[in-house]
């Protein structure tokens, strides 16, 4: 049996997806920016593309700009308004201690360009405060970029109510919902969002492409210079059959949204329930407000990289937390940032479900994690000092 419980990562394609992209490269390999007949149906297929994606969040046709990803969305987004920003004397950007790291970086370089940037704390629960948005806000502040949903522990965050906030003190809001689009219901205008980022391989899309929404009347600044693609704010012949397939990726996950969540969070709650069973084991992150198919541990005593190496010999493919930081041996930020120690972060396993999966395959997981703790708790010397009582548990 081989299991793949790594949909936060990456999705595997949808057929929906395959199909749409396969009879594009066959048939509209024109380039939408010819004006010859070849080149106009391909416009027509990425005029209809574009609509799918707005009328998946909510947004007008003419509010999307079709990207490489999520990370070169979330770039462009706070890149535009903080330069906008600091042409009126705004040089202050709000942000989260648990955001992706291609926020995170941004804002690093921002902080290097002299922007000054407040990271907010998130509770044990791995939720921000509203009001302690509302506290960071300042006369100076030009953006606030809270992500929708955590990519490593699924907490969700209140997005309308600070959505809301930032539009009543007018300053601009983005969010990162790489994770959300395609799970969650998400109207940007409804919930006031001014910008937003998606990626297609998180809801059965292709990988390499994304998308940006823009609520007109928010300038958007490019950071690839050269033709006049995405109405002159994103360089670059568009990926037509990779944008096709994200589309139908996206409008058959929206159209199943409400009977996927159900059948996910229910092979998620049956997970959550057999894994706490675990001796000095912990969920992280808010139970309820997290994700439909998200599923994080940390097991005391043990080193994540083996846990994942051995259940992968057992035919399960789950991960540590996020996937661009697979390959550190640093303990995760966001594990850091909800207040555990190092010793017990690095003791984590993130299971991401969809709705493929079946409970013959969560029972699988359910039984064959417990042997893997157990097996690296017998062969670890800081277990041993655990029992010994050398050393004081953390989970009780």
């Amino acid at each position: 049996m081989y299991i793949y419980a790594d949909n936060a990562a990456t999705t595997k394609p949808s057929q929906t997806a395959i199909d749409a992209m396969v009879s594009c490269l066959k048939e509209v390999y024109g380039n939408p920016s010819s004006l010859h007949s070849a080149g106009q149906k391909a416009a027509e297929v990425l005029f209809q593309a574009r609509v799918d994606v707005a009328q998946a969040i909510g947004a007008d046709f003419n509010e999307i700009y079709f990207t490489s990803g999520g990370s070169e969305a979330d770039n462009q987004a706070i890149r535009s308004a903080a330069l906008t920003g600091a042409r009126r004397g705004k040089k202050h950007l709000v942000s989260t201690k648990i955001e992706h790291h291609a926020v995170l970086h941004t804002l690093d370089k921002l902080e290097n360009e002299g922007f000054e940037v407040t990271l907010l704390e998130v509770g044990p629960d791995g939720i921000v405060k509203v009001e302690d948005v509302e506290k960071a806000i300042r006369p100076d502040t030009a953006l606030v970029t809270i992500m929708y949903a955590n990519n490593e522990i699924g907490t969700i965050q209140p997005i309308t109510e600070i959505a809301a906030l930032c539009r009543e003190k007018k300053v601009v809001f983005h969010t990162d919902a790489v994770q959300a689009v395609g799970h969650l219901p998400i109207n940007v205008h409804d919930q006031q969002i001014d910008m937003l980022s998606l990626s297609g391989h998180k809801f059965h899309g292709p990988r390499g492409v994304g998308a940006l929404y823009v609520r007109k009347g928010i300038p958007l600044r490019n950071l690839i210079e050269g033709g006049a693609q995405e109405r002159g704010k994103r360089a670059g012949t568009e990926n037509l059959p990779a944008i096709v397939g994200m589309a139908a990726a996206l409008k058959e996950a929206v159209a199943n949204m409400e009977e996927n969540s159900k059948t996910v969070t229910a092979l998620r709650d049956r997970l959550i329930k057999g894994l706490s069973h675990i001796d000095h084991s912990r969920l992280n992150g808010d139970p309820v407000k997290r994700l439909p198919g998200n599923v994080n541990f940390v097991f005391e005593g043990i080193e994540g990289e083996s846990l994942l190496l051995l259940l992968d010999d057992k035919g399960i493919a789950a991960s540590s937390g996020s996937a661009c930081t697979s390959g550190s041996l640093d303990p995760s930020h966001v594990l850091l940032s909800i207040g555990l120690p190092h010793e017990v972060a690095h003791g984590s396993l993130r299971l991401s479900l969809d709705e493929s999966m079946t409970e013959e395959e969560i029972d699988y997981i359910v039984n064959a994690v417990p042997e893997v703790v157990a097996y690296l708790r017998d062969i670890s010397p800081v277990w041993e000092d655990l029992v010994k009582g050398d050393k004081d548990y953390v989970i009780q």
